[in-house]
């Protein structure tokens, strides 16, 4: 979007799980966008103050994109935005504490559109999923209806009236549009993902007409970690478990999936007993899991972690030292450039290096479905990010 705009990206930093939650497109239920950008930026502050701020440039490589589009961090927009030095989050004093966390809160409400749009200065969008999708370049598509609509049955027991309509972006928010003009340009949330063959709100796969967005799309089809981060799950396959392996990640306690443990294991036991009747013992695991291990025994894993002699698993934790050296890479990299303000915790890296170790895995991946994560595994796969299985050390 910044990129078909030409606007700078102000880059987010990756918030905690289930801090701000959008809602569900498909059921016409989620948080309008105002709301949205005033529960982020309340949540970002609170990372600054915590010490637990972790931009997303320091998490994914943005080098392959450098080039195409421009990119702030949100520390420094914030500071040039609200005319205040982040550093007095960190001060002892009370009264500092109070005026800067006063003059955020004014600067949050105001740029999440709370006063309504202003001038030249901001430009709040106020349409989400419920009402929009966003193309770009589509024939004669600006302001036609979109396939999917909310049916009948949902409009009745929800008592909702919405209509989705398809827009250009380029057309609607750029030259020539009343919104630009305006300096920032605010959107509540641009998740999107396919839906009964459309797609939730934005629906840019191709650009024909434009060929640098077409470049663009195909950079960002698939955008790996950063450096440090593939260099120590590599490290870790190298040197901690130096055979080939099989990785299983599996989410067990979050959301829906904690009722799902039967399909879960039924799926990763054909995986292994299929590797068991044609390869050599013993057979290699990593498991990257949120179920901690002392309940491992009342389940399929503490049956593999008592046979000894068929199975050998491994598992990584943020106690390991490759995982803390890599935290501390990549935040000493990232403070040098003069956007940390207080001093902050160590970097929980610890997923993101399971997922490049579960990349790794030559004798194949088991993940939980609908999982996230677990596509996400499956993409770095696919798009072969860690070494071949030949290369790796043994």
């Amino acid at each position: 979007m910044a990129a078909i705009l030409n606007r700078t990206l102000i880059v987010p930093p990756v918030l905690d799980h289930h801090a701000v939650v959008l809602g569900s497109c498909p059921k016409f239920r989620v948080l309008e966008p105002k709301e949205l950008r005033v529960e982020v930026w309340d949540h970002v502050i609170d990372l600054i103050k915590g010490g637990r701020y972790v931009s997303m440039a320091e998490i994914i490589d943005l080098s392959s994109v450098s080039t195409v589009v421009k990119t702030i961090d949100f520390r420094h927009f914030i500071s040039m935005w609200c005319g205040v030095g982040l550093d007095s989050l960190c001060s002892d004093d009370p009264n500092v504490q109070t005026s800067l966390m006063s003059d955020l809160k004014k600067c949050g409400s105001f740029l999440s559109g709370y006063h309504g749009n202003v001038d030249t200065c901001l430009h709040a969008i106020d349409v989400d999923c419920r009402t929009t999708v966003w193309t770009y370049q589509e024939n004669d598509s600006d302001g036609g209806l979109d396939s999917f609509q909310p049916d009948e049955q949902l409009k009745i027991k929800k008592k909702i009236s919405y209509v989705r309509h398809r827009r250009d972006v380029y057309k609607s928010l750029g030259p020539g549009s009343e919104v630009y003009s305006s300096t920032v340009l605010a959107f509540g949330s641009l998740f999107s993902a396919p839906y009964r063959g459309s797609q939730l709100y934005i629906d840019i796969k191709e650009s024909p007409r434009d060929h640098k967005i077409q470049s663009l799309l195909g950079m960002i089809d698939f955008m790996p970690f950063a450096p440090e981060i593939i260099n120590a799950g590599k490290e870790f396959v190298q040197k901690n478990i130096r055979k080939p392996f099989l990785c299983a990640q599996l989410r067990l306690l979050d959301g829906q999936f904690k009722n799902h443990w039967k399909g879960t294991f039924s799926v990763l036991k054909q995986k292994v007993e299929a590797l068991k009747q044609k390869g050599s013992l013993p057979i290699h695991i990593f498991v990257m899991t949120d179920l901690p291990r002392s309940n491992w025994s009342s389940c399929y894993l503490g049956d593999l972690a008592s046979n000894a002699n068929s199975f050998k698993l491994h598992v990584l934790s943020d106690e390991e030292v490759v995982v803390k050296r890599t935290a501390s890479k990549i935040a000493a990299a990232f403070d040098s450039t003069k956007v940390s303000h207080c001093s902050r915790r160590p970097l929980d890296v610890l997923l993101y290096v399971e997922e490049t170790v579960c990349s790794c895995a030559s004798l194949g991946f088991v993940g939980t479905a609908g999982s996230t994560i677990a596509e996400n595994i499956e993409m770095m796969r696919k798009n072969s990010v860690c070494l071949n299985s030949d290369e790796i050390a043994v």
